[in-house]
């Protein structure tokens, strides 16, 4: 391993409850099924970034998410070295987790200092090489890049403003908009990781927020729109029916 790729790690949160679905297995773990050979959903973003040579990956997982570790184990079978973050659960008595950017600060102590490359363990992103493409468009002095891919769903989505290539805004799941293209994946730089980290520290909770925040104080982030690209989210039956359909036609 490089000198450069050891500064590079990647990020996936894995530590939803899955309520939604309400599987007797983790929802990371639901299987697509490609030239008879099963895969869970997760590893689709594992080897998204494989792919873009990150040699150390992080799982962030709640106290019942053994499951995950006893499929993907070390992460040498996948070609990479795997680390598994486990995230405190909410106070008892509240039914909702923590949440993405708590989750996200829960590996700060291995992110710290590092270029971090995050993405959604219940998405499949095409092009295969999206975070080989958002490391070539990070420039110096930048924060990071948000990968937008267009989307007609845009309240299911974080939509993203841009100003040329430069994001100015994060409008989260909203009803109505004019926006078209939503944040799939983020690479970012230690920058934005202290920054995440602060505002969990002062109780700031949600990612969007936080984006903007740092945004507002001048963290400049590009948008990668990858419009020929393709994001689907595997959160709700509706959605995994969807790809069901897609991989039998």
């Amino acid at each position: 391993m490089s000198e450069q790729d050891d500064d590079r790690i990647g990020l996936i949160p894995a530590a939803g409850r899955g309520i939604r679905l309400g599987l007797p297995y983790p929802k990371e773990l639901y299987p697509i099924i490609r030239d008879n050979r099963y895969k869970p959903v997760s590893q689709f973003v594992l080897e998204n970034l494989v792919a873009a040579g990150v040699g150390h990956i992080v799982f962030v997982i709640n106290d019942r998410k053994s499951q995950l570790i006893g499929y993907f184990g070390d992460g040498s079978r996948f070609g990479c070295r795997l680390s598994y973050v486990v995230q405190e659960p909410a106070p008892e008595g509240e039914s909702t987790s923590p949440g993405l950017a708590n989750a996200l600060d829960s590996a700060y102590h291995l992110t710290k200092g590092k270029t971090v490359l995050f993405g959604m363990a219940d998405t499949i992103m095409q092009p295969a090489d999206v975070f080989t493409r958002a490391l070539a468009s990070l420039s110096p002095g930048d924060a990071g890049v948000l990968c937008l891919f267009p989307t007609g769903s845009p309240h299911k989505f974080g939509m993203v403003r841009l100003d040329g290539a430069r994001v100015v805004e994060i409008v989260d799941k909203p009803r109505g908009t004019d926006l078209t293209h939503m944040w799939g994946c983020i690479v970012w730089q230690p920058e934005f990781t202290e920054h995440l980290h602060r505002c969990q520290e002062e109780r700031v909770g949600d990612f969007a927020d936080i984006l903007n925040r740092a945004v507002r104080g001048g963290q400049i982030f590009r948008g990668l729109a990858l419009d020929e690209g393709e994001y689907l989210d595997l959160g709700t039956y509706e959605e995994i029916m969807e790809l069901d359909k897609r991989l039998r036609d």
